[in-house]
């Protein structure tokens, strides 16, 4: 650990204003599956993306590691989860500023092998006023082994959730990759998601997931939560129709992404009212 130690509280600034141009096609990537609100939940993961040349990309297209993250001795990299606290919602035409800072760096041994954890601090401000704290919790893993695919459990079904139905398609894959100038090539490259790091096809992002889900609970309490927290559980294929749901409970909404031809849930969630 010791050789990542320089790496904790490593901090970078960013600043980009909400313009109507970006607002226009965030609308119309999500449309159907947005919340209420002039700017609505997870467009700030559009905002102040990392940007390096072609030179400074990695194997998977995501700028190198030991730019902006530590170069840790695994090759693949997942959104595994995170968590949001909103303080006040964003107005088209605000200039925000985005600070990350690394928090912790550490290792794990799971089924599969190795596992790495970066966490980072995301704090989003407006001249000065807090908009939205976050933090977002990345993975690195080994390449996959022969065998080492598990199939998970169907989950338990909500009678009575709220919930939308949706089929992720590769525009969508390939819309919101550009939106968040994400070049991580499972999302677009077929035999790169399949040959090299495993997948059964092309991945829906994380944070796409998550926005579903964050847009849901805003759709049911009709307004921002005041904290939602998520994690990856299973990855989601493009292509495989999945329900979005929402179940209340006192003061809070569990929500998930559950797959409609096994059931199994990709992501889940908590949403807490204010």
């Amino acid at each position: 650990m010791g050789e990542y130690d320089d790496w904790i509280g490593r901090s970078f600034t960013r600043s980009e204003p909400i313009s109507d141009r970006l607002l226009a096609q965030y609308r119309a990537t999500l449309a159907g599956t947005l919340g209420p609100g002039a700017v609505p939940p997870g467009f700030h993961w559009c905002l102040g993306p990392d940007v390096v040349e072609p030179s400074d990309l990695g194997r998977d297209c995501h700028p190198k590691t030991g730019i902006f993250l530590p170069a840790l001795p695994l090759p693949r990299r997942m959104w595994a989860g995170g968590a949001l606290e909103f303080h006040r919602a964003f107005v088209p035409g605000e200039h925000v500023t985005r600070t990350s800072t690394i928090d912790d760096v550490t290792f794990k041994q799971g089924r599969s092998g190795a596992l790495g954890f970066v966490t980072q601090r995301h704090d989003y401000s407006v001249d000065g006023t807090p908009y939205l704290s976050e933090r977002q919790d990345i993975v690195y893993r080994e390449d996959p082994k022969p065998g080492s695919t598990r199939t998970p459990a169907p989950s338990e079904e909500w009678p009575g959730a709220e919930s939308w139905l949706i089929t992720p398609d590769s525009t969508l894959l390939f819309r919101y990759s550009a939106l968040t100038f994400n070049g991580h090539r499972i999302h677009y490259d077929y035999p790169y998601a399949t040959e090299v790091e495993g997948y059964a096809g092309l991945v829906v992002h994380g944070p796409l997931q998550a926005i579903w889900m964050m847009n849901l609970a805003s759709e049911v309490f009709g307004h921002l939560p005041a904290r939602f927290s998520y994690r990856g559980l299973s990855p989601l294929i493009c292509g495989i129709p999945v329900r979005i749901e929402a179940k209340a409970s006192e003061g809070s909404l569990a929500l998930r992404v559950r797959r409609e031809n096994d059931h199994v849930t990709t992501m889940e969630a908590t949403a807490f009212a204010p």
